[in-house]
């Protein structure tokens, strides 16, 4: 070994655990590849991406067969000690590649080798001639005060969500586009006062997470629907950005993000930058960069802005922990909310989780002494709790999914000015074409499933897998023309409401809907400003959504979470209940919610009436302690999936034989089909594992996953693994 030589050791985005050792690039010595700064190397017969980890002074190789690195993208570090160390964590914790971690936690334009320059920042600026109050448009009105508490000039990152707006105020003559000064639009240091005080609760939360604010610390905000979480918020930013630092916001869906950003910029203007998927990759690659420089104060974002480096990250906040969507259920399956609180701990700052319905795996951390729990029982302005009540529809005459006794209570509400929510969580016309002649029902030919018709674009689709095909006028199995289609989805009961309704103006809210850009935000806007008397929609219209004129939701199918075969369905099917009561009465009208049902006197339901979320979260513990389910033990699950049955089956086979042989403390439970057998013309079978000692099931991982990939067995099945998963399907 030559001793001027160093070694670059380098992890490289490829499907292979540890990482790989290089020589500098031709003509450069290693002290100019920074440690997490982005190389292309040469791997196999072509080249990947990889992140520099360090340098050395030798390596297990002979010099002469370690090739040069072909290329540095980066001058400085984009990924910081304090990145990689996450970055460590999650390849252990998931058992996944760490330089495929590393690369999954930069935007693709960057995965791609993308530069890091950054455009000339875009805006708009309000007109002298512009009124003070568009005289019929509220939306109008509301911008043109954020223009104005903003000094007049706004960016396009302010202005999220907002585009028909500023087209019609800029065909006005009110607005017109320009480029924001050097400097401008990214850093802002000036909070625009809220002109909200906060009340007893909120403010005993507030100095309780601020007293901790030097050290790691973690916070359950457990507040009722309405309570002022976002106030609380809100106020913590204050504290955050007058000492200089950043705030890392997770929200579970895109459809939440408008309304957050919306009132964090209100307060910061041109500081604050969103993350989500529905952004452009060039977009989302501008945004990673802002928020890398530190120029972004705030960042809000779903899932994967977790993993977004922040210089001077000084508190993170996770809006509805409890969902579902912070689990990524491809890749590495990493959970968002688990990996936020990890990255507090290592940064040694404070964490929030928020929720009206936390998970039962919060709640345990807060029973073992790990979590502080903060509770607001009140809700803000005085609003009172909707009444809830279970309507029982055995024996009744229904009206397409609707009960007389509901229609009747509809029409009150309406007709003394109220706005009714309606959710189903099932999109589409029907979930099956049937036919009455032979039985049978249309399925798809690639997946164990029946299709769904969406009869407005007569097509069936496979939610599944997303095969489309015409609707058609004959059963595929006997040719008679007698084909039904039974059950309800959210566009067959747009036609019966709208029917049954037609004087009151209506919106569907749901992912059919919204696919144009910008779609959900205005049926949202139309939603907050009463201009629409009826919604109907899934769960992207009942999570986290303040529609002040709601004083009537309704849960239409709450029968589907009672019998599942996954254990965690009544904690989903609980949550989603107090989700949905949360958008009623949260004005100064009372609100009222129904529960159609033909299990009322199901004791999960009783438990809700009569005890809340806390009743029903402490007989669902209860339950999962005797069972030994999580959060009382710790499970991973094995999938694979091949064209060929036996083949995937035998994998997972080999997989428990290989386990049962192994003096561990880990249980193993299969292997089994997959409750959706065929997906995507692939058979699917599942093993899962559960031990009472997290430290147990990942060393029997460590040492299960390099021989799984060994095996002649594995040859020609994919498979994965799912540390802690969320979906039992």
């Amino acid at each position: 070994m030559t001793p001027d030589v160093q070694i670059i050791s380098v992890a490289v985005a490829a499907p292979l655990e540890g990482e790989f050792h290089y020589v500098p690039p031709a003509g450069m010595t290693a002290e100019a590849c920074p440690v997490g700064a982005r190389v292309r190397v040469p791997f196999g017969a072509g080249e990947r991406l990889g992140i520099v980890l360090g340098r050395q002074d030798g390596s297990s190789l002979p010099l002469d067969e370690l090739k040069p690195i072909a290329s540095l993208l980066d001058e400085d570090a984009l990924l910081a000690p304090a990145d990689i160390r996450l970055g460590e964590w999650l390849a252990r914790y998931y058992h996944a590649p760490l330089g495929e971690v590393l690369a999954q936690m930069l935007p693709v334009a960057l995965r791609d080798g993308g530069g890091m320059d950054l455009p000339v920042p875009q805006g708009w600026v309000v007109d002298d001639a512009a009124p003070h109050a568009a005289s019929r448009s509220r939306l109008q009105t509301a911008l043109l005060e954020r223009f104005r508490s903003s000094g007049g000039m706004l960016s396009d990152a302010d202005l999220s969500g907002h585009a028909a707006t500023l087209r019609a105020m800029r065909d006005k003559g009110w607005v017109r586009r320009i480029a924001l000064p050097q400097g401008g639009g990214g850093v802002a240091d000036a909070l625009v006062p809220s002109g909200v005080s906060l009340n007893e609760e909120q403010q005993a939360a507030c100095s309780m997470i601020l007293s901790g604010r030097e050290a790691f610390s973690a916070f359950l905000l457990h507040g009722i629907t309405g309570s002022g979480k976002t106030e609380v918020y809100l106020a913590l930013m204050d504290d955050v950005i007058a000492r200089g630092g950043q705030v890392l916001v997770l929200v579970p869906e895109i459809s939440l993000t408008p309304q957050l950003v919306e009132r964090f910029s209100s307060r910061l203007p041109g500081g604050v930058v969103v993350l989500h998927s529905g952004m452009t990759d060039n977009a989302r690659r501008e945004a990673w960069i802002r928020s890398w420089k530190g120029q972004a104060r705030v960042i809000i974002g779903t899932r994967s802005a977790v993993f977004t480096p922040m210089p001077r990250l000084a508190l993170i906040v996770v809006d509805e922990e409890h969902d579902g969507s912070y689990k990524q259920q491809e890749g590495m399956r990493y959970h968002a909310r688990d990996v936020a609180v990890v990255r507090a701990m290592q940064r040694g700052i404070p964490i929030v989780l928020g929720s009206a319905t936390p998970s039962l795996e919060s709640l345990f951390n807060v029973e073992q002494g790990r979590y502080r729990l903060l509770r607001l029982k009140k809700r803000a302005a005085g609003a009172r709790l909707p009444r809830m009540e279970v309507l029982d529809v055995r024996r009744r005459p229904m009206h397409e999914g609707l009960s007389a006794p509901l229609i009747e209570r509809m029409r009150d509400h309406l007709v003394a000015g109220g706005q009714v929510l309606l959710f189903l969580n099932r999109r589409g016309f029907a979930p099956a074409l049937l036919c009455h002649a032979c039985g049978g029902h249309e399925s798809c030919r690639q997946c164990s499933a029946p299709m769904t018709v969406h009869r407005s674009r007569h097509r069936l689709v496979c939610h599944h897998c997303g095969a489309e095909r015409p609707l058609p006028r004959h059963c595929s199995a006997c040719g008679s023309s007698e084909l039904d289609m039974p059950g309800q989805g959210t566009e067959r009961l747009e036609m019966v409401i709208q029917g049954l309704f037609p004087e009151f103006p209506f919106e569907r809210i749901d992912r059919d809907t919204t696919r144009r850009k910008g779609a959900l935000e205005a049926k949202l806007a139309r939603a907050r400003a009463g201009e629409a008397r009826i919604l109907l929609g899934t769960q992207m219209l009942a999570k986290g959504h303040d529609f002040p004129g709601v004083t009537l939701a309704v849960v239409l199918d709450a029968d589907r979470g009672l019998f599942s075969n996954d254990f965690r369905a009544p904690e989903r099917l609980v949550q989603l209940i107090v989700q949905v009561a949360g958008r009623a009465g949260r004005a100064e009208r009372p609100g009222e919610v129904l529960i159609q049902t033909h299990q009322p006197e199901h004791p999960l339901l009783q438990a809700l009436l009569r005890g809340g979320f806390d009743a029903c979260a402490k007989a669902l513990m209860h339950e999962r302690r005797l069972a030994n389910l999580p959060p009382f033990s710790h499970l991973a699950m094995l999938r694979a999936e091949a064209r060929d049955a036996a083949r995937s089956l035998a994998m997972l086979e080999r997989c428990g034989e290989w386990i049962a042989s192994m003096p561990a403390d880990v249980h193993v439970y299969g292997p089994v089909p997959a409750p959706l057998e065929r997906r995507a013309g692939r058979f699917r079978h599942q093993l899962m594992l559960s031990s009472r000692r997290r430290e147990a099931l990942h060393l029997l991982l460590d040492r299960l996953l390099p021989a799984v990939r060994s095996w002649p067995e594995s040859r020609g099945v994919r498979w994965s693994l799912d540390v802690d998963p969320q979906d039992m399907g």
